[in-house]
């Protein structure tokens, strides 16, 4: 089967750089997904992207798709004929649709009897005929929420398309894609290359445009600029911080990177390094450099898309974009600096949390009070809460927030310092956001870890509260995320707290009336499902949390303990068997009346050897088995637990729990009880058993 290098160019005013590498496997992807749609292989496939195109080169790529046999299906042969044996008028009118005749069909076997039909060749597609369709369906497949216009076209797309080049082996003329003619002619860099670049193959591709001052490979590109910011920043016996979201950023935002060091004046690091750092990231897209105590030094890395005759003069320009930014951080520091945070909390009277829900300053109230109560919970200094909660939110009034909203609770932090504050206090104004994000880290200190709690429980019971609960795809207070770091703080800090009870203090300093009944219920319910996300991501499977949660449990660490334990307990040999054994005696009881009393096993009434066997093995493990669990053992009291499964196997095997004799049946019962009650100090294992 011959083959061709497919080449695909899509050639733009300059791209969204957020979403550049998104757009860009997204389109490489959208084109695979026509090749497969159409069985066409094919081999190697290499993806590009820059501010100006993007681009997917699929090398190998067959030209002619395999013909294959099909089937097509027709009436059941057995009502083939009527009962004079002529041709039925289904069979009539079938073989007409296939342009037969009914002799000319065959009788198939298939699972559902035998079909009268035929079997015929079908042509592959040839990937010459279905490239343009391919490509248009690959561009209306981008993740593209918003498209535009522009001039006179009626075609939509993220920024305005200027080429298209189409290319399978030197064929290059693919019809029009979004109001163009496709062809072989792509463009250099917009200020150092040529602007015609005619390919003769798609193999030229990549050095065509390397040769046209354009890196296209987006992963080459990011390799490049990573590896000149290291060997800048080394000439300065310092190190680069590469942010990965601002490499990827920067690596869509040029197409021949060429890294520049610039400076600012040592002034500056008088101002806190978040806030400069802010100022030369998000808004100039540099580099900042640290020394190795891990302090920021007044030098930053710019990379810029041309190659400059006199790079000191782009490098002069930077640093005079840069000094007004930095300036203004300096000053908004040093004014802010003449209102202790105490001062800004009444001004927060005029902020607005959530209309229904009342003012800033009303939240940190509410936040100060329950600070206090799940400091003393968990043994935190209460007084140093109650005064890093009435603080919190002070620094949302500064200029420094006002200008860099990144920096609240940072800001905070200097601000609290400055003004005399305990050193505790201002380290949990900035730490009362953490986690912020998956994996980020958690606050360090009791008194921090209670004013987050405290802020993410208000908002919890609040928003629910007012039935503002999220719903699919929409959370605008971020109620998962809040969620989610709750159950990290409790779990990962190892507090022993009852999360129902929390949510009861938070829920108490609102005045009467302003949230729904029964709401702390719906937050719990709400927040302990959000466990089921964090075990998906540690491949734990869903039976294991589902036995857990069963039990309706409202101590998350308590939760968290029981659910490593029946993942561990789910591994061994004897756990399938333990779980189906449990099912089963879940069924039997659950068939019993509501109104039935279990009582305890009478030694007297056992008469068969393998219910007399089981009665002993309980009694002899359950001694063991709350030992652990008054120790929180819950692995080892499951592993103790796990040898019952030969006497369980065996009681189902030799014993008949339903006779008649009802003193007995109900004896039968009872040691059945015994031994669910025993899993269910756990969990509920019969929820492990796997369905079919």
């Amino acid at each position: 089967m011959s083959t061709e290098t497919l080449l695909v160019e899509l050639g733009t005013e300059e791209l969204p750089p957020k979403a550049l590498k998104s757009l860009g496997q997204a389109f490489r992807d959208g084109i695979l997904d026509g090749l497969k749609q159409r069985e066409l292989n094919h081999g190697e496939v290499q993806w590009f992207a820059t501010p100006r195109r993007l681009a997917a080169l699929v090398f190998k790529l067959q030209l002619q798709a395999p013909e294959k046999t099909i089937e097509v299906l027709g009436p059941p042969a057995e009502r083939a004929r009527d009962k004079d044996g002529n041709w039925t008028a289904a069979i009539l009118g079938f073989a007409k649709k296939q342009g037969l005749e009914p002799d000319q069909l065959q009788i198939i076997d298939t699972p559902k009897g035998q079909r009268m039909g035929l079997r015929k060749i079908v042509t592959g597609t040839s990937a010459r005929d279905s490239l343009n369709d391919i490509i248009q369906g690959s561009v209306k497949s981008l993740p593209i929420p918003r498209r535009m216009r522009w001039g006179a076209s009626r075609e939509e797309f993220v920024r305005p398309v200027h080429w298209v080049v189409a290319m399978l082996g030197q064929d290059r003329d693919f019809g029009e894609v979004l109001g163009l003619q496709t062809g072989n002619t792509t463009r250099g860099h917009r200020f150092l290359g040529s602007d015609s670049v005619v390919l003769d193959r798609p193999e030229q591709y990549v050095s065509a445009l390397t040769d046209a001052q354009v890196i296209a490979s987006f992963e080459q590109r990011q390799h490049s600029i990573r590896q000149q910011i290291e060997a800048q920043a080394e000439t300065l016996g310092a190190t680069a911080v590469i942010d990965p979201a601002l490499l990827d950023e920067v690596t869509a935002l040029v197409e021949w990177p060429v890294a520049l060091t610039g400076a600012f004046e040592e002034r500056f690091l008088q101002v806190p390094p978040e806030a400069l750092i802010l100022s030369m990231k998000e808004h100039q897209k540099y580099f900042h450099l640290v020394n190795n105590e891990g302090d920021l030094v007044p030098h930053f890395i710019t990379i810029a898309n041309i190659q400059s005759s006199d790079p000191s003069q782009v490098v002069a320009g930077n640093e005079r974009v840069i000094r007004p930014r930095l300036s203004d951080a300096a000053f908004f520091f040093e004014t802010d600096k003449k209102i202790p945070l105490a001062d800004r909390v009444p001004s927060l009277d005029k902020i607005v949390f959530q209309q229904k829900l009342g003012s800033l300053q009303e939240k940190t109230l509410r936040m100060e009070h329950a600070a206090a109560i799940l400091a003393q919970d968990i043994g935190a200094p209460v007084d140093l809460a109650k005064r890093a909660a009435q603080l919190s939110k002070a620094d949302l009034v500064t200029d420094m927030v006002l200008e860099f909203p990144d920096m609240q609770g940072i800001a905070g932090s200097y601000y609290a310092l400055h003004d005399g504050e305990n050193a505790d206090v201002a380290a949990a104004l900035a730490q009362q956001y953490w986690p912020k994000f998956s994996g980020d880290r958690l606050p360090e200190s009791g008194t921090a870890c209670a004013l987050g709690l405290a802020d993410r429980l208000d908002t919890l019971v609040g928003i629910f509260g007012i039935g503002q609960a999220p719903t699919g795809s929409k959370d605008p207070f971020a109620l998962r995320r809040a969620s989610l770091a709750v159950l990290r703080i409790i779990v990962e800090k190892g507090l022993d707290l009852d999360l129902r009870n929390c949510l009861q203090v938070a829920a108490s300093q609102y005045p009467d009336g302003t949230l729904t009944e029964n709401n702390t219920e719906q937050v719990l319910q709400y927040m302990i499902e959000r466990f089921r996300a964090w075990y998906e991501e540690e491949d734990i499977p869903a039976e294991v949390f589902k036995a857990v949660s069963a039990k309706n449990l409202s101590r998350p660490l308590d939760i968290h303990r029981r659910v490593q334990a029946v993942h561990t307990f789910a591994q061994l040999p004897e756990a399938q068997a333990l779980a189906v054994a449990n099912k089963r005696v879940s069924n039997i009881l659950g068939k019993l009346d509501s109104d039935h009393k279990f009582g305890s096993v009478s030694a007297n009434l056992l008469s068969e050897p393998q219910e007399k066997a089981l009665a002993l093995q309980l009694d002899t493990l359950a001694a063991a088995c709350d030992e652990h669990l008054e120790k929180d053992e819950y692995a080892d009291a499951l592993s103790c637990l796990a040898s019952l499964r030969e006497p369980v196997d065996a009681f189902f095997d030799g014993v008949m729990v339903n006779v008649d004799e009802e003193t007995l049946r109900n004896n039968r019962l009872n040691l059945l009880k015994q031994l669910r009650d025993l899993f269910l100090q756990v969990a509920d294992i019969s929820l492990l058993v796997v369905g079919k």
